[in-house]
């Protein structure tokens, strides 16, 4: 059972490297040479004005809001705000399991899962809760994870249930091999601030499963204290790599004690540059003090404008990359990304969306290039990764993608790959965020838009049966079901 799962894993995540393929399209400054669909002949054609007005597709395709914010679980609980990061498993009975993140800060409660005044946090035993409040606060956290059990036959929820609670902020994760998702917390919010009772920051273990439970709250303390955003895992070594959403981010690796399971602990280290010491990925031209990010101005502090920050590296470039290892990762001050640029590591803009394909590891950096409207890269692993051998035979760092048009791709966060192996990428950006499709052969498309809000896009991802993605539209609280002719061989002209 065990070697199935992995192996229909890695059937799955071969199709990203096939996706991939296309995106050295780009000359190398990053500029798109075959444009949108319309000019290219590739896409799904024209998007058609969705007479609900919440999000506009190529003809043939529609959508059904399968969940939203506040309705009534099967736990008693209600949906809660802001969906974020995605995964979709093999059910019973032909159903998906699909584990939603809730990307909720502390407060306010009217969006939680516990109700307007919290009335329902009774329903969930305190051992259940990894952040029962400060004493006599009565204030759980509100993050962690729902998962919706989905019939695609009928198009419709069989059930659907809080399967984390009481954790932070929930942005972004990855599966696993074994039929789990990983959860990160997107935050290094401290005990005894806005009614915490314990420190946040980490990434917890969520099985996926059809059951009406709560998985027991383990912080996976290993895998390092910081911003966390997605991770991704190489079945064929264990080995878990980590984005960071911070302008100044590093990407890690935690190389596990076991295999499969991460609660035994491992070793986490930082990416480098071979022979480049603290180099810069991000592109950026100046130090400017502020820079415009998904519909707000976000202030940079003093580690943000530690090191250059000029263009450094072109489209298609590939870099040997060597690993360095971390201490105190399980750091109360939150110092790690500093302390490990400082010793060398490579700096990336606001690293978010990140898959495993065939071999490789594709990341999505919001804020990266020359215009700050996004990056691609892909990580090709040491065949002797995590082993001594691999400094002789370094794991290749690339800049697959950067396009510095809005009109192309604007700050693409989440990223999912189609089993016929165009890559969907999911816009945060201030207004009118796409579903954006990029070919094999390199060119861009959108697959579909958000009319209903400026919401950004996130947590796309398809069924294993590839017949559905899965979508959130975050601010609105909504998850989508699009189906749809769903051949990318048989794409038309937009």
């Amino acid at each position: 059972m065990v070697a199935m799962q992995r192996r229909d894993f890695l059937r799955s995540a071969a199709a990203v490297s096939a996706g991939f393929l296309g995106l050295k399209a780009f000359d190398a400054r990053g500029q798109a040479v075959n444009g949108l669909a319309g000019s290219s002949g590739v896409g799904y054609g024209p998007l058609l004005p969705d007479p609900e007005g919440v999000f506009d597709l190529p003809a043939g395709f529609s959508y059904r809001v399968i969940s939203q914010i506040g309705q009534v679980m099967d736990d008693g609980l209600l949906v809660p705000g802001l969906p974020d990061g995605m995964a979709a498993f093999d059910g019973p009975d032909g159903t998906v399991l699909l584990i939603r993140n809730h990307e909720m800060r502390n407060t306010p409660a009217r969006s939680g899962p516990f109700g307007w005044s919290r009335e329902l946090a009774h329903l969930v035993p305190a051992e259940k809760l990894f952040d029962v409040g400060e004493p006599d606060a009565d204030r759980p956290a509100q993050g962690g994870t729902s998962t919706v059990v989905y019939d695609p036959k009928t198009q419709r929820v069989v059930r659907q249930f809080m399967s984390l609670a009481g954790t932070e902020r929930n942005c972004a994760g990855g599966p696993t091999p074994w039929n789990s998702w990983i959860t990160c917390e997107e935050t290094v919010g401290r005990a005894g601030e806005d009614g915490r009772a314990v420190d946040h920051g980490y990434n917890f273990e969520v099985p996926a499963t059809a059951k009406v439970q709560l998985v027991d709250p383990v912080p996976l303390r290993a895998m390092g204290r910081f911003n966390h955003e997605a991770v991704c895992v190489d079945p064929n070594s264990g080995i878990v790599y980590q984005t960071e959403d911070r302008q100044d981010g590093v990407i890690t690796r935690f190389l596990p004690n076991e295999p499969g399971n991460l609660r035994a602990g491992g070793r986490l280290q930082a990416l480098a540059v071979v022979g480049q010491p603290s180099f810069d990925t991000r592109n950026w031209i100046d130090n400017d003090a502020e820079t415009q990010v998904g519909g707000g101005h976000v202030q940079v502090d003093e580690g943000q404008l530690r090191g250059r920050s000029m263009p450094t590296i072109a489209t298609n470039t590939v870099l040997d990359v060597g690993w360095i290892d971390l201490e105190n990762v399980d750091d109360p001050e939150d110092t790690l990304r500093f302390r490990a640029f400082d010793a060398g590591a490579a700096r990336f803009a606001r690293g978010e969306g990140m898959w495993f394909g065939q071999d490789a590891v594709y990341f999505a950096c919001t804020t990266g290039g020359l215009n700050r409207k996004g990056q691609v890269w892909r990580y090709v692993p040491s065949r002797f990764e995590g082993r001594p051998e691999e400094r002789r035979f370094p794991g290749r760092l690339e800049l697959f993608l950067e396009p510095n048009d809005h009109d192309l791709v604007e700050n693409c966060d989440n990223l999912c790959v189609a089993p016929w192996g165009d890559v969907v990428l999911c816009e945060d950006a201030a207004t009118k965020n796409h579903l954006v499709g990029v070919t094999p052969a390199g060119d861009i498309y959108h697959l579909g838009q958000n009319v209903l809000s400026d919401s950004e896009l996130a947590g796309s991802c398809f069924s294993p049966d590839g017949s559905t993605l899965f979508l959130n539209i975050q601010i609105d609280g909504l998850t989508l079901a699009i189906t749809g002719p769903w051949r990318g061989e048989n794409a038309v002209a937009g």
